[in-house]
């Protein structure tokens, strides 16, 4: 469904209009881009889901697509009474920012997180040193930005290194644990050189991983619950990494928890969501060291949405939440804040 929403005179009898933003995957893979540059962008399926579940709200949708179309859009005059925003945008720190961005210049709302809270969490060595002046244990860290800031780097081994602005484990594979100089050197060289983007190397958890779904913004936020990532022996040693990621069903198991331990990894994520100011859903990832304390090591808040593969709903499938719930509650935060709710779009 597409086109401009009625007039205002017409307004209380119309559908809210939702529009969709999104970066299709096969739409850049036919420009020529690697499997890898595009492994954050959605596929058809996840776009349909979507669609799905706003449609059983009661709502309109408008599928808009990437942000030069939303850019095409806006120019010529269409507008929607919310957005629905999972874009990730292709370049630099805040590729996830621009959608956001461009939606606030036209005073249209829209689903997530706002441009500064992208753009924070999308470089991971910012977001540490907030959540570090939370308060919230995170390992001990060092962003190399050049080569020659390898050789100031003081911490003990041993260390892991992955691309300071990446998601779904790009850059992260066995070599990410590091456990001399030799190495560290290598690995941030070639990370370096690869992502065109600075390494984070931070200290090595040796502890249990867990990623905690959180729904809602601000003091309405709620942990949806923590599920404990588990490496097959098949599996890429020490990281959830990219080639796990994309081999999850046979490299990787998964469980719900809520033992001691994994009730803190919800408490400090709940902590951390609120202190970035986050907004309507996210995942938090997190590393336990020795003693077993989790520690924050990266929010995504702009979390995959893939009804099957995708962390996220893996998790609320764990908990019990089913998809359309999830999906009812990202649009339900998102209109509260908006002001708004089915039945009346904005005049």
């Amino acid at each position: 469904m597409s086109g401009k929403p009625a007039s205002p005179s017409s307004s209380a009898a119309r559908q809210l209009l939702v529009g969709l933003t999104y970066d299709l995957r096969d739409d850049y893979l036919r420009e020529g881009y690697s499997l890898e540059e595009t492994a954050e962008f959605d596929k058809p399926d996840t776009l349909a889901a979507i669609e799905d579940v706003i449609l059983k709200n009661g709502f309109a949708v408008d599928r808009i697509g990437h942000i030069q179309s939303l850019t095409r859009r806006l120019a010529a005059g269409d507008r929607w009474d919310l957005v629905f925003n999972i874009a990730e945008g292709l370049y630099g720190f805040g590729r996830e920012a621009q959608v956001p961005a461009l939606l606030d210049a036209y005073r249209i709302p829209y689903t997530f997180a706002d441009a500064l809270g992208h753009s924070l969490t999308l470089h991971k060595g910012m977001t540490k040193h907030v959540v570090r002046d939370l308060g919230i244990p995170t390992p001990d860290f060092a962003v190399v930005a050049e080569p020659e800031d390898i050789g100031r780097i003081a911490l003990p081994f041993p260390l892991f290194a992955k691309p300071v602005a990446e998601g779904t484990g790009k850059g992260i594979s066995a070599r990410s644990k590091i456990d001399d100089a030799r190495s560290l050197k290598e690995v941030c060289l070639k990370l370096l050189e690869a992502f065109r983007q600075p390494v984070l190397v931070e200290t090595f958890l040796p502890g249990r991983e867990f990623t905690v779904g959180i729904v809602g913004t601000g003091s309405d936020a709620r942990v949806l619950g923590a599920m404990e990532v588990m490496l097959t022996p098949d599996a890429e040693e020490h990281a959830y990494s990219y080639d796990n990621k994309e081999h999850y069903e046979n490299l990787v198991r998964y469980a719900a928890v809520t033992d001691a331990e994994a009730q803190k990894a919800m408490a400090l994520s709940l902590l951390a969501w609120r202190g970035l100011g986050l907004k309507d859903a996210g995942r938090i990832d997190l590393r336990s060291d020795a003693r077993g304390l989790p520690h924050f090591i990266e929010v995504n808040s702009l979390a995959g949405l893939n009804p099957v593969r995708s962390d996220l709903p893996i998790l609320c499938r764990l908990v019990g939440v089913s998809y359309e719930q999830l999906i009812s509650d990202i649009l339900s935060s998102a209109l509260a804040r908006a002001g708004l709710s089915a039945g009346t779009p904005k005049a």
